[in-house]
């Protein structure tokens, strides 16, 4: 399990997680703002709410509570009882709220919606996890997440306990089918040998990887010189194609490593990392991700 606090701090303090969330609020308060908590709550009144699971899961976003509950002005009151990447059962209290009634009602969606959407994408990157335990084979996150959701959702990837893959196109490179498509197979190795050195030196790439839909394309780029290319996405290839891969590749005695992508499901996906790839890639994980039941539980008190 990757450090957290090391992923969600810069995140909240880079300004992107802030603007997201005053959208998030911006958009359920409109320009009168809580119009059924205002007639009917009286300003006086506080309550105790507690946050409590609706359904066993994995655990991604409390630390974005606080975040949220800031621009209601409940800044004390707020008692985390669990941590991003807990596993929690149906019932646990993951949070204890006490301040204004009226703030508290009108944080409630907000603060769930958070929650239910990321520990939704945690849980279920876990059951991935969980599937190919005891082999080599790392789940990796894909771009396939939410316009504008992208860095939040990527953490929950990793609070399920998934490896988090390029941000986005600009910090690393990964030729697909369709940057190749253009290049006759016989110019393949020299084409990607210029490719990849301009991306390590000129863009700084964090990695370069291509995308392989054949065994042909493969052997292509096994004689690529060492160092200049660091995984090998094998798309869509039958379990006997991967395996094949891996044996030319340990053959070969490279260092690359290999992924494996291309509708992986929970129920397929331990035979893919039997085969012996290191990577194996899951885009359902963040657009499929059912959102995980939570509910904010209050007890209302008067002020005397």
């Amino acid at each position: 399990m990757p450090d957290l606090n090391a992923i969600i701090e810069p995140l909240i303090e880079s300004g992107r997680v802030a603007t997201l969330l005053d959208l998030a609020i911006e958009e359920d308060l409109g320009e009168q703002g809580d119009i059924t908590t205002k007639s009917i709550v009286e300003l006086d009144r506080t309550g105790h709410a507690k946050l409590v699971a609706r359904q066993p899961g994995v655990l991604a976003g409390i630390a974005l509570v606080e975040k949220i509950l800031e621009r209601f002005k409940i800044t004390e009151g707020l008692t985390l009882k669990a941590a991003d990447g807990e596993r929690i059962s149906t019932g646990q209290t993951i949070a204890v709220i006490d301040g204004p009634l009226a703030r508290i009602l009108t944080a409630e969606r907000t603060v769930l919606n958070v929650l239910g959407r990321l520990c939704g994408i945690a849980t279920k990157t876990r059951r991935f996890v969980d599937a190919v335990s005891g082999t080599k084979a790392e789940i990796c996150d894909t771009r396939k997440t939410t316009p504008g959701w992208r860095a939040l959702e990527k953490y929950a990837v990793a609070c399920g306990g998934g490896t988090l893959h390029r941000m986005g196109l600009y910090d690393a490179a990964l030729y697909k089918d369709n940057h190749l498509a253009h290049i006759p197979l016989e110019n393949l190795r020299s084409r990607l040998v210029q490719s990849a050195r301009q991306a390590r030196s000129h863009y700084r790439a964090k990695f370069v990887e291509v995308e392989c839909d054949t065994l042909e394309q493969f052997e292509q780029v096994l004689g690529v010189e060492r160092g200049l290319i660091d995984y090998v996405l094998l798309d869509n290839m039958s379990l006997e194609m991967m395996r094949d891969a891996v044996a030319m590749r340990n053959e070969r005695g490279s260092a690359i490593q290999l992924e494996a992508s291309g509708g992986i499901a929970l129920d397929t996906v331990r035979e893919v990392a039997e085969t012996g790839v290191e990577r194996i890639s899951v885009g359902a994980m963040t657009h499929s991700a059912s959102w995980l039941d939570f509910g904010l539980d209050i007890e209302s008190r008067t002020t005397s």
